[in-house]
Protein backbone atom coordinates (compact mmCIF):
# COMPACT_ATOMS: atom_id res chain seq x y z
CA UNK A 1 0.00 0.00 0.00
CA UNK A 2 1.22 3.26 -0.82
CA UNK A 3 1.24 5.32 2.28
CA UNK A 4 1.84 9.20 3.05
CA UNK A 5 2.89 10.43 7.01
CA UNK A 6 2.87 14.14 7.77
CA UNK A 7 5.17 14.52 10.47
CA UNK A 8 8.54 13.12 11.85
CA UNK A 9 7.86 13.43 15.25
CA UNK A 10 7.66 9.99 17.77
CA UNK A 11 4.45 8.92 16.39
CA UNK A 12 5.03 9.76 12.95
CA UNK A 13 8.82 8.57 12.47
CA UNK A 14 8.22 4.98 14.50
CA UNK A 15 4.29 4.99 12.67
CA UNK A 16 5.94 5.33 9.15
CA UNK A 17 8.77 3.19 9.17
CA UNK A 18 7.15 -0.06 11.00
CA UNK A 19 4.17 -0.06 8.06
CA UNK A 20 7.46 0.14 5.99
CA UNK A 21 9.00 -2.73 7.59
CA UNK A 22 6.08 -4.63 6.84
CA UNK A 23 6.32 -4.05 2.64
CA UNK A 24 4.30 -1.03 2.46
CA UNK A 25 5.51 2.25 0.39
CA UNK A 26 5.70 4.80 2.73
CA UNK A 27 6.71 8.52 2.18
CA UNK A 28 7.28 10.94 5.31
CA UNK A 29 6.77 14.77 5.52
CA UNK A 30 7.71 17.04 7.64
CA UNK A 31 8.46 21.13 6.63
CA UNK A 32 11.35 21.22 8.64
CA UNK A 33 14.23 20.39 6.15
CA UNK A 34 16.81 19.85 8.94
CA UNK A 35 14.96 16.72 9.95
CA UNK A 36 14.72 15.55 6.39
CA UNK A 37 18.60 15.86 6.13
CA UNK A 38 19.12 13.87 9.08
CA UNK A 39 17.03 11.28 8.11
CA UNK A 40 18.17 11.00 4.51
CA UNK A 41 22.04 11.33 5.99
CA UNK A 42 20.81 7.42 7.98
CA UNK A 43 20.32 9.63 11.51
CA UNK A 44 16.90 10.34 13.47
CA UNK A 45 16.45 13.35 15.13
CA UNK A 46 14.74 11.69 18.12
CA UNK A 47 16.15 8.96 20.55
CA UNK A 48 14.22 5.39 20.20
CA UNK A 49 15.77 2.15 20.84
CA UNK A 50 15.66 0.10 17.55
CA UNK A 51 14.57 3.15 15.71
CA UNK A 52 17.70 4.06 13.86
CA UNK A 53 18.55 0.64 12.16
CA UNK A 54 14.96 -0.03 11.27
CA UNK A 55 15.10 3.23 9.25
CA UNK A 56 18.32 2.35 7.34
CA UNK A 57 17.53 -1.11 6.63
CA UNK A 58 14.08 0.28 4.95
CA UNK A 59 15.47 3.32 3.31
CA UNK A 60 18.15 0.82 1.99
CA UNK A 61 15.30 -0.96 0.64
CA UNK A 62 13.79 1.50 -1.00
CA UNK A 63 10.80 1.11 1.49
CA UNK A 64 10.98 4.78 3.13
CA UNK A 65 11.37 7.85 1.60
CA UNK A 66 12.08 11.63 3.20
CA UNK A 67 10.32 14.46 1.64
CA UNK A 68 9.76 18.04 2.15
CA UNK A 69 7.24 18.72 -0.44
CA UNK A 70 3.75 19.08 0.06
CA UNK A 71 2.93 17.95 -3.21
CA UNK A 72 4.68 14.84 -3.31
CA UNK A 73 3.09 13.74 0.49
CA UNK A 74 -0.03 14.40 -0.80
CA UNK A 75 0.01 12.57 -4.24
CA UNK A 76 2.06 9.49 -3.01
CA UNK A 77 -0.45 7.92 -0.76
CA UNK A 78 -3.74 6.43 -0.63
CA UNK A 79 -4.11 6.74 3.22
CA UNK A 80 -2.88 9.91 4.59
CA UNK A 81 -1.51 9.82 8.48
CA UNK A 82 -1.30 12.92 9.92
CA UNK A 83 0.94 12.68 13.05
CA UNK A 84 1.87 16.30 13.70
CA UNK A 85 2.15 18.22 17.24
CA UNK A 86 -0.72 19.17 19.14
CA UNK A 87 1.05 21.10 21.77
CA UNK A 88 -1.10 22.41 24.60
CA UNK A 89 -2.11 26.03 23.73
CA UNK A 90 -2.37 28.67 26.68
CA UNK A 91 -5.76 27.53 28.12
CA UNK A 92 -4.62 23.83 28.22
CA UNK A 93 -6.27 22.71 24.98
CA UNK A 94 -4.88 20.97 22.23
CA UNK A 95 -3.59 22.93 19.83
CA UNK A 96 -4.92 22.25 16.39
CA UNK A 97 -3.25 24.00 14.22
CA UNK A 98 -0.83 21.55 12.59
CA UNK A 99 -3.30 19.08 12.38
CA UNK A 100 -6.13 21.50 10.28
CA UNK A 101 -3.12 23.06 8.13
CA UNK A 102 -1.79 19.04 7.02
CA UNK A 103 -6.03 19.00 6.28
CA UNK A 104 -6.06 22.07 4.20
CA UNK A 105 -3.36 20.70 2.30
CA UNK A 106 -4.88 17.37 1.61
CA UNK A 107 -7.71 19.07 0.49
CA UNK A 108 -6.21 21.69 -1.19
CA UNK A 109 -3.84 19.13 -3.68
CA UNK A 110 -5.53 16.18 -3.28
CA UNK A 111 -6.90 14.04 -6.96
CA UNK A 112 -7.97 11.18 -6.04
CA UNK A 113 -9.65 8.72 -3.48
CA UNK A 114 -8.12 9.52 0.27
CA UNK A 115 -8.20 8.30 3.58
CA UNK A 116 -7.06 10.62 5.90
CA UNK A 117 -6.07 9.47 9.37
CA UNK A 118 -6.05 11.13 12.48
CA UNK A 119 -2.96 9.82 14.26
CA UNK A 120 -1.99 12.58 16.48
CA UNK A 121 -3.73 12.95 19.79
CA UNK A 122 -6.64 15.13 19.17
CA UNK A 123 -9.50 16.55 21.15
CA UNK A 124 -13.10 14.26 20.50
CA UNK A 125 -14.60 16.41 17.03
CA UNK A 126 -11.41 16.58 15.84
CA UNK A 127 -12.39 14.12 12.54
CA UNK A 128 -15.46 16.51 11.81
CA UNK A 129 -13.40 19.72 11.84
CA UNK A 130 -10.46 17.63 9.95
CA UNK A 131 -13.50 16.93 7.24
CA UNK A 132 -15.36 20.15 6.75
CA UNK A 133 -11.33 21.60 6.16
CA UNK A 134 -10.49 19.15 3.49
CA UNK A 135 -14.57 19.48 2.59
CA UNK A 136 -13.58 23.54 2.42
CA UNK A 137 -10.40 22.92 0.15
CA UNK A 138 -12.75 21.18 -2.85
CA UNK A 139 -15.35 23.34 -2.90
CA UNK A 140 -13.07 26.23 -3.38
CA UNK A 141 -11.43 24.51 -6.02
CA UNK A 142 -14.45 23.35 -7.46
CA UNK A 143 -14.29 20.04 -7.43
CA UNK A 144 -15.24 16.77 -5.95
CA UNK A 145 -13.12 14.12 -5.01
CA UNK A 146 -14.46 11.28 -2.79
CA UNK A 147 -12.51 10.75 0.92
CA UNK A 148 -13.24 9.64 4.16
CA UNK A 149 -11.64 10.75 7.84
CA UNK A 150 -10.60 8.20 9.95
CA UNK A 151 -9.82 8.02 13.74
CA UNK A 152 -6.72 6.07 14.51
CA UNK A 153 -5.04 6.91 17.66
CA UNK A 154 -1.81 5.77 18.43
CA UNK A 155 -0.73 3.66 21.99
CA UNK A 156 3.26 3.83 21.55
CA UNK A 157 5.14 4.15 24.89
CA UNK A 158 8.51 6.23 24.47
CA UNK A 159 11.41 4.04 24.77
CA UNK A 160 9.47 0.53 23.49
CA UNK A 161 7.77 2.72 20.69
CA UNK A 162 8.68 0.40 17.92
CA UNK A 163 7.67 -2.87 20.06
CA UNK A 164 4.38 -1.47 21.03
CA UNK A 165 3.93 -0.53 17.11
CA UNK A 166 5.00 -3.93 15.89
CA UNK A 167 2.75 -5.72 18.51
CA UNK A 168 0.38 -3.76 19.39
CA UNK A 169 -2.13 -4.64 22.55
CA UNK A 170 -4.88 -3.21 20.70
CA UNK A 171 -5.66 -0.66 17.35
CA UNK A 172 -8.17 1.49 17.31
CA UNK A 173 -9.96 2.27 14.25
CA UNK A 174 -12.61 4.85 14.40
CA UNK A 175 -14.81 4.93 11.11
CA UNK A 176 -17.82 5.39 9.51
CA UNK A 177 -17.64 3.90 5.94
CA UNK A 178 -16.88 0.58 5.41
CA UNK A 179 -14.09 1.26 2.35
CA UNK A 180 -12.06 2.98 4.59
CA UNK A 181 -12.82 0.46 7.55
CA UNK A 182 -11.15 -2.46 4.64
CA UNK A 183 -8.36 -0.44 4.25
CA UNK A 184 -7.43 -0.20 7.62
CA UNK A 185 -8.39 -3.79 8.05
CA UNK A 186 -5.71 -4.81 5.34
CA UNK A 187 -3.20 -2.12 6.60
CA UNK A 188 -2.94 -3.66 10.08
CA UNK A 189 -2.96 -7.27 9.03
CA UNK A 190 0.21 -7.66 9.27
CA UNK A 191 0.20 -6.69 12.82
CA UNK A 192 -2.24 -9.46 13.72
CA UNK A 193 -1.33 -12.41 12.54
CA UNK A 194 -2.37 -14.72 15.50
CA UNK A 195 -5.41 -12.98 16.68
CA UNK A 196 -7.44 -10.50 16.02
CA UNK A 197 -6.27 -7.13 17.82
CA UNK A 198 -8.59 -4.37 15.77
CA UNK A 199 -11.47 -2.25 17.52
CA UNK A 200 -14.08 -0.78 15.22
CA UNK A 201 -15.65 2.48 16.45
CA UNK A 202 -17.45 5.38 15.45
CA UNK A 203 -14.90 7.77 15.49
CA UNK A 204 -15.73 10.39 18.49
CA UNK A 205 -15.44 6.92 20.39
CA UNK A 206 -11.79 6.09 18.76
CA UNK A 207 -10.92 9.85 19.83
CA UNK A 208 -12.06 9.30 23.68
CA UNK A 209 -10.36 5.85 24.35
CA UNK A 210 -7.05 7.93 23.66
CA UNK A 211 -7.29 10.23 26.39
CA UNK A 212 -9.59 8.09 28.55
CA UNK A 213 -6.38 5.63 28.53
CA UNK A 214 -3.42 8.52 29.48
CA UNK A 215 -6.13 9.86 32.28
CA UNK A 216 -6.64 6.41 33.88
CA UNK A 217 -2.51 5.76 33.81
CA UNK A 218 -1.52 9.41 34.85
CA UNK A 219 -4.17 8.59 37.38
CA UNK A 220 -2.58 5.55 38.87
CA UNK A 221 0.43 7.28 39.29
CA UNK A 222 -1.10 10.16 41.22
CA UNK A 223 -3.16 8.22 43.87
CA UNK A 224 0.15 5.93 43.81
CA UNK A 225 2.18 8.67 44.90
CA UNK A 226 -0.43 10.17 47.35
CA UNK A 227 -0.53 6.80 48.80
CA UNK A 228 3.26 6.85 49.11
CA UNK A 229 3.32 10.34 51.07
CA UNK A 230 0.74 9.18 53.22
CA UNK A 231 2.44 5.86 54.06
CA UNK A 232 6.14 8.02 54.64
CA UNK A 233 3.67 9.87 57.51
CA UNK A 234 2.34 7.04 58.74
CA UNK A 235 5.49 5.04 58.85
CA UNK A 236 4.55 2.29 57.02
CA UNK A 237 6.18 1.27 53.62
CA UNK A 238 4.47 1.44 49.92
CA UNK A 239 6.23 -1.05 48.25
CA UNK A 240 5.02 -3.32 50.38
CA UNK A 241 1.57 -1.71 49.78
CA UNK A 242 2.31 -2.07 46.23
CA UNK A 243 2.55 -5.47 46.30
CA UNK A 244 -0.33 -5.80 48.63
CA UNK A 245 -2.84 -4.20 46.41
CA UNK A 246 -0.96 -5.21 42.96
CA UNK A 247 -1.76 -8.91 44.00
CA UNK A 248 -5.47 -8.36 43.02
CA UNK A 249 -5.87 -9.17 39.55
CA UNK A 250 -8.69 -6.27 39.39
CA UNK A 251 -5.98 -3.69 39.96
CA UNK A 252 -2.60 -5.20 38.72
CA UNK A 253 1.21 -3.86 38.98
CA UNK A 254 1.27 -1.52 36.34
CA UNK A 255 1.70 2.04 36.81
CA UNK A 256 1.77 1.71 40.71
CA UNK A 257 5.11 2.75 41.46
CA UNK A 258 5.37 5.91 43.29
CA UNK A 259 7.72 8.39 42.00
CA UNK A 260 8.60 12.23 41.59
CA UNK A 261 5.90 12.82 39.31
CA UNK A 262 5.07 11.64 35.89
CA UNK A 263 5.97 13.93 32.76
CA UNK A 264 6.68 13.41 29.07
CA UNK A 265 4.88 14.22 25.53
CA UNK A 266 1.31 12.83 26.51
CA UNK A 267 0.54 12.24 30.04
CA UNK A 268 0.51 16.43 31.12
CA UNK A 269 -0.95 17.58 27.95
CA UNK A 270 -3.68 15.10 27.22
CA UNK A 271 -5.00 15.39 30.75
CA UNK A 272 -4.91 18.57 30.51
CA UNK A 273 -6.98 18.57 26.92
CA UNK A 274 -9.54 16.25 28.33
CA UNK A 275 -10.22 18.10 31.66
CA UNK A 276 -10.56 21.53 28.52
CA UNK A 277 -12.90 19.23 26.23
CA UNK A 278 -15.33 18.36 28.97
CA UNK A 279 -15.47 22.37 30.02
CA UNK A 280 -15.92 23.58 26.85
CA UNK A 281 -17.76 20.79 24.97
CA UNK A 282 -19.95 19.24 27.76
CA UNK A 283 -19.94 22.16 30.62
CA UNK A 284 -18.42 19.37 32.93
CA UNK A 285 -16.02 19.74 35.47
CA UNK A 286 -13.25 16.55 35.27
CA UNK A 287 -13.01 16.30 39.73
CA UNK A 288 -11.14 13.59 39.72
CA UNK A 289 -8.48 14.28 36.59
CA UNK A 290 -8.31 18.49 37.80
CA UNK A 291 -7.00 16.48 41.22
CA UNK A 292 -4.66 14.09 39.27
CA UNK A 293 -2.98 16.92 37.07
CA UNK A 294 -2.90 19.11 41.05
CA UNK A 295 -1.29 16.04 42.56
CA UNK A 296 0.96 15.35 40.15
CA UNK A 297 2.33 19.16 40.22
CA UNK A 298 2.55 19.26 43.71
CA UNK A 299 4.59 15.48 43.71
CA UNK A 300 7.22 17.07 41.33
CA UNK A 301 8.32 19.37 44.17
CA UNK A 302 8.56 16.33 47.06
CA UNK A 303 12.30 15.66 46.48
CA UNK A 304 12.97 19.61 47.25
CA UNK A 305 11.03 19.40 49.99
CA UNK A 306 12.83 16.29 51.70
CA UNK A 307 16.47 18.06 50.36
CA UNK A 308 15.17 20.89 52.13
CA UNK A 309 14.06 19.24 55.27
CA UNK A 310 17.06 17.77 55.73
CA UNK A 311 19.45 20.24 54.89
CA UNK A 312 17.97 23.49 55.69
CA UNK A 313 19.44 26.29 53.66
CA UNK A 314 20.32 25.28 50.84
CA UNK A 315 22.56 28.42 49.75
CA UNK A 316 26.37 26.77 48.76
CA UNK A 317 25.21 22.89 48.69
CA UNK A 318 25.86 21.09 45.64
CA UNK A 319 24.23 18.35 44.57
CA UNK A 320 24.87 15.39 42.04
CA UNK A 321 21.70 14.43 39.87
CA UNK A 322 20.97 11.34 37.90
CA UNK A 323 18.55 11.40 35.40
CA UNK A 324 16.88 14.21 33.16
CA UNK A 325 14.43 12.60 30.56
CA UNK A 326 11.27 12.23 32.03
CA UNK A 327 11.19 7.99 31.98
CA UNK A 328 14.21 6.02 30.84
CA UNK A 329 15.04 4.98 26.93
CA UNK A 330 14.32 8.48 25.87
CA UNK A 331 15.56 11.81 25.75
CA UNK A 332 12.27 13.39 26.01
CA UNK A 333 12.51 16.25 28.71
CA UNK A 334 9.08 17.76 28.15
CA UNK A 335 7.01 18.06 31.70
CA UNK A 336 10.48 15.60 33.11
CA UNK A 337 10.63 16.51 37.10
CA UNK A 338 13.73 16.96 36.73
CA UNK A 339 13.11 20.23 35.15
CA UNK A 340 11.04 21.32 38.34
CA UNK A 341 13.84 19.91 40.64
CA UNK A 342 16.58 21.79 39.00
CA UNK A 343 14.51 25.07 39.21
CA UNK A 344 14.24 24.32 42.91
CA UNK A 345 17.76 24.07 43.21
CA UNK A 346 18.81 26.84 41.65
CA UNK A 347 16.67 28.92 43.19
CA UNK A 348 17.62 28.33 46.76
CA UNK A 349 21.11 29.04 45.58
CA UNK A 350 22.28 25.65 45.23
CA UNK A 351 24.28 24.09 42.30
CA UNK A 352 24.05 20.88 40.47
CA UNK A 353 26.18 18.42 38.48
CA UNK A 354 23.41 16.46 36.11
CA UNK A 355 23.79 13.17 34.34
CA UNK A 356 21.70 11.27 32.00
CA UNK A 357 23.09 8.81 29.49
CA UNK A 358 20.79 10.29 25.89
CA UNK A 359 19.24 13.50 27.39
CA UNK A 360 22.21 16.08 28.31
CA UNK A 361 21.90 17.50 24.42
CA UNK A 362 18.20 18.17 25.31
CA UNK A 363 19.24 19.74 28.79
CA UNK A 364 21.70 21.78 27.23
CA UNK A 365 19.19 23.27 24.89
CA UNK A 366 16.21 23.96 27.39
CA UNK A 367 18.30 24.80 30.05
CA UNK A 368 20.76 27.06 27.85
CA UNK A 369 24.06 28.57 29.75
CA UNK A 370 21.86 28.50 32.92
CA UNK A 371 24.56 29.45 36.30
CA UNK A 372 25.26 26.74 38.47
CA UNK A 373 23.94 24.20 36.22
CA UNK A 374 26.38 21.72 34.60
CA UNK A 375 26.76 17.96 33.27
CA UNK A 376 28.57 15.31 34.33
CA UNK A 377 30.18 12.35 31.95
CA UNK A 378 29.46 9.84 33.99
CA UNK A 379 27.52 8.73 37.05
CA UNK A 380 30.48 8.63 39.04
CA UNK A 381 32.11 12.45 37.61
CA UNK A 382 28.67 13.97 38.70
CA UNK A 383 29.34 13.03 42.37
CA UNK A 384 32.59 14.90 42.77
CA UNK A 385 32.13 18.21 45.50
CA UNK A 386 28.13 16.80 45.69
CA UNK A 387 26.85 17.44 48.92
CA UNK A 388 24.45 14.83 48.30
CA UNK A 389 23.22 12.31 45.34
CA UNK A 390 19.54 12.94 43.90
CA UNK A 391 18.18 10.71 41.44
CA UNK A 392 15.32 11.74 39.71
CA UNK A 393 14.93 9.17 36.04
CA UNK A 394 15.38 5.34 36.87
CA UNK A 395 17.46 4.35 34.16
CA UNK A 396 19.39 1.06 34.05
CA UNK A 397 22.72 1.90 34.76
CA UNK A 398 21.08 3.50 37.79
CA UNK A 399 20.23 0.48 40.05
CA UNK A 400 23.42 -1.06 41.01
CA UNK A 401 26.17 1.50 41.71
CA UNK A 402 29.23 0.90 44.05
CA UNK A 403 27.91 1.78 47.00
CA UNK A 404 31.48 2.64 48.58
CA UNK A 405 32.13 4.98 45.74
CA UNK A 406 29.22 6.98 46.15
CA UNK A 407 29.57 7.47 50.04
CA UNK A 408 33.52 8.22 49.06
CA UNK A 409 32.93 10.89 47.13
CA UNK A 410 29.99 12.80 48.41
CA UNK A 411 30.42 15.36 51.22
CA UNK A 412 27.82 14.04 52.97
CA UNK A 413 26.87 10.59 52.74
CA UNK A 414 22.82 10.96 51.72
CA UNK A 415 20.78 9.65 48.64
CA UNK A 416 17.12 11.02 47.79
CA UNK A 417 16.18 8.65 45.24
CA UNK A 418 12.75 9.89 43.40
CA UNK A 419 12.43 6.23 42.09
CA UNK A 420 12.68 4.28 44.77
CA UNK A 421 15.48 2.02 42.83
CA UNK A 422 17.27 0.61 45.88
CA UNK A 423 16.48 -1.38 49.27
CA UNK A 424 16.15 0.84 52.03
CA UNK A 425 17.87 -1.65 54.27
CA UNK A 426 20.95 -2.56 52.13
CA UNK A 427 21.82 1.16 51.43
CA UNK A 428 21.56 2.08 55.27
CA UNK A 429 23.79 -0.66 56.17
CA UNK A 430 26.54 0.00 53.34
CA UNK A 431 26.53 3.77 55.62
CA UNK A 432 24.66 6.21 53.54
CA UNK A 433 21.32 8.16 54.81
CA UNK A 434 18.72 7.00 52.31
CA UNK A 435 15.57 9.40 51.97
CA UNK A 436 13.01 7.19 49.10
CA UNK A 437 9.44 8.42 48.14
CA UNK A 438 7.03 6.90 51.25
CA UNK A 439 9.27 4.11 52.22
Amino acid sequence: MKITVVGTGYVGLVSGTCLAEVGNDVLCLDVDPEKIRILEEGGIPIYEPGLQEMVRRNVAAGRLHFTTSIEKAVDHGTIQFIAVGTPPDEDGSADMKYVLAAARNIGRLMTDYKVVVDKSTVPVGTADLVRATVAEELKKRGTEVPFSVVSNPEFLKEGAAVEDFMRPDRIVVGAEDEQAILLMKALYAPFQRNHERLIVTDVKSAELTKYAANAMLATRISFMNELANLAEKLGADIEMVRQGIGSDPRIGYHFLYPGCGYGGSCFPKDVKALIKTAADKAGIDLKVLSAVEEANDLQKHVLTGKIKAHFGDLKGKHFALWGLAFKPNTDDMRDAPSRTLIADLLAAGATVTAYDPVAVHEAQRIFGATEGLRYGDSPTACLEGADALVIVTEWKEFRSPDFDVIKAKLSAPVIFDGRNLYDPKFVRAAGLTYLPIGR
